[in-house]
């Protein structure tokens, strides 16, 4: 025996499924204007449930809503379980958004990850949208939720992470460096240099890059800085001089007959991680070397540099083969893979 009102327990997706496991006959009692005596609530009532912190005229409405919510969880009701399972509280997260056809509407295009036949990515992606919803939407529910399986747990903690991330509110403008610029873009190396420790990348491991590797760059006007709101958030240095170790190139080769910049010292600040920084500077990049010009980029990274290696793929660029840096990081591995890009020009 149910009463609704105002004064119950608040309702949720746990009372639903509670009610739906736990009984097979239910008395929804619904009350008006003043509710009902109170020597009925004290005889007959087994609990007393709320929807919410708001009043209505009666109980019915309320009624509606908990027979709704708990029938459709009685087996047979829906095709199956899976109808219900992932939805918005079920397990303490909101649902993740949901698409149709057709692919684009009013210019928004459906999520590329949902068109690629591959469930697992599917499956990832959506879990992911139930973490980045729950904590914009309802950060209470977030707070709450404790991880499962370490599946959960990983992508979790990189949402959780995100929340000391800057959003890029204003606009993101690039220019050359100057000396005046140098603490702010060796702060972002020394943050650079912990991050590429805890993935256990031996790559800036040492004292390079330090101020006398940069100070060449800034003469020339190759290093440049990107900010936003005024403060530097991102550098790197486009150089049009060829790199010799490039000439060493194995297990592959460039693209011949080209002239080609390239990309060298680059890193983003800590808190830009995840925000698009890394994308927008790569984007100054194409946009710098077609003025000078070219069409042509190369770089290198650590082959456990997978952050770097996932970012140049999603910005077009190929893997072309290894090199040695050779002394350029004295005493660490200076293996390192190259990777290389043609600028499709718009005609």
């Amino acid at each position: 025996m149910i009463y609704l009102t105002p004064q119950g327990s608040p309702y949720t997706q746990e009372t639903a499924k509670r009610l739906a496991r736990d009984y097979d006959h239910l008395v929804l009692v619904c009350g008006h204007y003043e509710g009902v005596d109170e020597r009925f609530i004290e005889q007959c009532v087994d609990e007393e449930i709320s929807l919410g912190d708001f009043v209505l005229t009666g109980g019915e409405i309320a009624a509606m809503a908990v027979a709704d919510s708990v029938c459709r969880l009685v087996p047979g009701v829906l095709a199956d379980e899976q109808c219900y399972i992932g939805e918005s509280h079920w397990d303490g997260l909101l649902e993740y958004p949901q698409y149709t056809r057709p692919e684009i509407w009013e210019g928004r295009e459906v999520p590329q990850v949902l068109l690629n036949g591959d469930h697992e990515k599917v499956e990832k992606w959506r879990r992911r949208q139930q973490f980045l919803r729950t904590k914009e939407k309802r950060p209470d529910l977030f707070a709450r939720f404790t991880p499962e399986d370490e599946t959960d747990r990983k992508l979790f903690d990189e949402v959780k992470a995100e929340q000391d991330r800057v959003a890029l509110t204003g606009p993101v403008t690039a220019r050359a460096a100057t000396e005046e610029d140098l603490p702010a873009i060796l702060a972002i190396v020394d943050e650079a240099r912990a991050s590429l420790k805890k993935l256990r990348v031996d790559q800036w491991q040492g004292p390079y890059p330090a101020a006398e590797n940069f100070l060449p760059d800034l003469a020339r006007g190759e290093c440049f800085v990107l900010l936003h709101g005024g403060e530097i958030a991102a550098f790197i240095t486009i150089s049009t001089r060829p790199e010799p170790s490039y000439d060493g190139i194995t297990d592959g080769k460039w693209t011949e007959g080209m002239d080609y910049a390239v990309l060298h010292r680059g890193a983003v600040a800590a808190k830009y991680r995840g925000s698009g920084m890394a994308q927008k500077m790569m984007r100054f990049a194409d946009e710098h070397v077609l003025s000078l010009g070219l069409r042509c980029i190369r770089t290198d990274t650590h082959r456990k540099n997978k952050p770097m290696q996932r970012l140049l793929r999603e910005c077009s660029y190929r893997y072309r083969g290894n090199v040695d840096i050779g002394e350029v990081e004295k005493g660490h591995d200076s293996a390192r893979q190259c990777y290389e890009k043609i600028i499709k020009v718009k005609r």
